[in-house]
């Protein structure tokens, strides 16, 4: 039986879809438009892709999208005041910083500086206790996390008790978070990582995997318990030869040809775990709006 591929730009695009009426009636019922501010700092080709992608995002769905291009040598106190001057700017619900920095910039300290409340990339230290507590009712999830859970909730239900999930990869941007949320969903969780002792025959023990360490195609079909869903957060650029040329392809963690004759049903690279992050960054801004407001939180993902 060939496993169920999870569709996460449909998913995503229904969201969306959802984002913006709620948007829509936010803005008719109490005048608040949500603000989106990103920072890029550089010319990272990645990140401009994915700085434009969010931008055009946030403009689909309805909200104030604002960009602030710095240059690569910029000082790490000009980025400070930046912050600081958005984190008291009422018109901006939520400030990223698109990450990886320049190496001469404290990445700790510039994500640290932005407020817990504009903080919709969940990387804040008091979002991500809230989130370890268990109290998130007024903390923002990191998005590639949050996104994973809704798939995963699609084919298992909200509640996950008797079943068990192993995260590969302890990342504090998904492998940490993803475990606290699975936990809080009742499902029995192993963390491994590139020290794990027989990572294949730990994983083959898991009704969940999730994939989240950065190498190309590492799982195969016999690390996979049969029936298992797999969500597959890796992107890898990798060269491969297609009718005799070097191509480059976006690839998985996961082997998705070969795992597909044994899983239930597995999140494809690309088309799967990435929109869904874009999409839940979205979602985390329409909450801050809200909340900032003082309004019961009702946004629904």
């Amino acid at each position: 039986m060939t496993a169920k591929r999870i569709d996460g730009k449909a998913k995503a695009e229904q969201l969306a879809t959802s984002i913006t009426q709620q948007t829509a009636a936010l803005l008719e019922e109490h005048g608040i438009k949500p603000g989106l501010a990103v920072v890029i700092i550089g010319e990272d080709p990645a990140s401009q892709v994915y700085v434009r992608n969010k931008g055009r995002r946030a403009e689909a769905c309805g909200f104030h999208s604002v960009q602030h291009s710095l240059p690569d040598d910029v000082a790490q106190q000009e980025v400070l005041a930046l912050v600081d001057k958005l984190n008291h700017d009422d018109a901006i619900h939520g400030i990223l910083v698109q990450l990886p920095l320049p190496g001469h910039l404290d990445e700790q300290s510039i994500t640290q500086s932005i407020s817990p409340q504009k903080d919709v990339d969940g990387f804040h230290f008091v979002n991500i206790g809230k989130l370890t507590a268990g109290h998130t009712d007024d903390a923002f999830v990191p998005c590639t996390p949050a996104g994973c859970m809704l798939m995963i909730e699609d084919e298992l239900g909200s509640d996950l008790s008797g079943l068990n999930a192993v995260v590969i990869g302890r990342s504090n941007i998904v492998g940490k978070p993803m475990a606290a949320l699975l936990l809080q969903r009742n499902a029995t969780v192993t963390m491994t990582h590139s020290r794990t002792k027989d990572l294949p025959g730990v994983v083959r023990n898991a009704d969940i995997v999730i994939a989240a360490v950065g190498r190309p195609d590492m799982v195969k079909a016999d690390w996979i318990k049969p029936g298992a869903v797999i969500i597959d957060v890796g992107i890898n650029r990798v060269d491969r030869q297609v009718d005799g040329e070097m191509k480059t392809k976006l690839t998985g963690d996961v082997d998705y040809d070969d795992v597909i004759e044994t899983a239930g049903a597995v999140t494809p690279v690309p088309g799967g775990v990435g929109p869904m992050t874009i999409t839940m960054l979205m979602f985390n801004t329409l909450r801050s709006a809200r909340l900032s407001a003082g309004l019961e939180d009702q946004a629904t993902a």
